[in-house]
């Protein structure tokens, strides 16, 4: 479960443009359920997950992941208990590395460095099925840089990458929303497949309100730093979270 507790954040502190977020803000998510968090541009969506991730340092309030206070974490450490794919296909993956590379880096996640072999051949066969479950030919280009895979390639990669060591956090930001609908729908079934098989807590982002509903157990709505819906998907529509919405832009420009 992740815990988090009086959060505050703003930006440009103690300016005259400064910009309250977040106050005294709470939110819990249960262990093993998919939650998509939906609401318009600025509403604090990408910065909360930049503050659970340890991207953004927290004003004040606590972050609690299983029981243990990881608020006081840097962003490199609290990546041992997190996974994360980003918007950007490219930041997930090290794009000069071949596949197999890549695949031997995350199979590192929280060991120490040495100077000693990247990858093991040991590690290979189970390497082949992994991509193998990605069902898009993958493992026959273990030695293919990933500079040279499409979009929907390297952020499918990106995502098994994040969850091969069943992390206690998946976060999900927009991880579709720089793919065209057929690659998106795509790496969206891929991410189902690997969430129902491993059962890991997730929070995603997106702008698209079909898939946040079809592919999520929890739905919350966020405006101005606030949770204005938080219900199970199943018993919320898509006219009803397009009527929010809309009523909110509306606000917002009337205002």
């Amino acid at each position: 479960m992740l815990e988090v507790k009086n959060m505050w954040k703003s930006f440009n502190k103690g300016s005259e443009f400064q910009i309250e977020v977040f106050k005294n803000f709470n939110i819990s998510f249960e262990g093993g359920i998919s939650t998509a968090i939906v609401g318009p541009n600025g509403c604090g969506k990408s910065t909360l997950l930049n503050l659970i991730s340890g991207s953004l340092p927290m004003d004040s309030g606590s972050i609690r992941l299983n029981g243990n206070e990881i608020s006081s974490l840097p962003e490199e450490k609290r990546a041992i208990y997190l996974g994360r794919v980003h918007q950007n296909p490219s930041l997930g993956v090290s794009p000069n590395l071949t596949i197999l590379e890549n695949l031997a880096l995350a199979n590192k996640k929280g060991e120490s460095f040495k100077l000693r072999k990247l990858v093991k051949k040991d590690n290979i066969p189970s390497f082949v099925e992994l991509l193998k479950s990605l069902d898009l030919g993958l493992e026959d280009k273990l030695h293919t840089q990933v500079k040279f895979l499409s979009g929907g390639q390297r952020q499918s990669l990106s995502l098994l990458m994040a969850t091969m060591k069943n992390p206690d956090l998946l976060l999900l930001d927009e991880h579709t929303a720089a793919l065209d609908p057929k690659t998106s729908f795509v790496v969206m079934e891929k991410t189902k497949e690997l969430l129902e098989k491993n059962q890991i807590t997730t929070v995603m982002i997106s702008h698209n309100i079909n898939d946040a509903l079809k592919y999520s157990q929890r739905i919350i709505m966020m405006d101005k730093g606030q949770i204005v819906l938080d219900k199970p998907s199943k018993d919320v529509s898509e006219k009803e979270l397009l009527d929010i919405y809309t009523a909110k832009l509306v606000e917002k420009i009337t205002a």
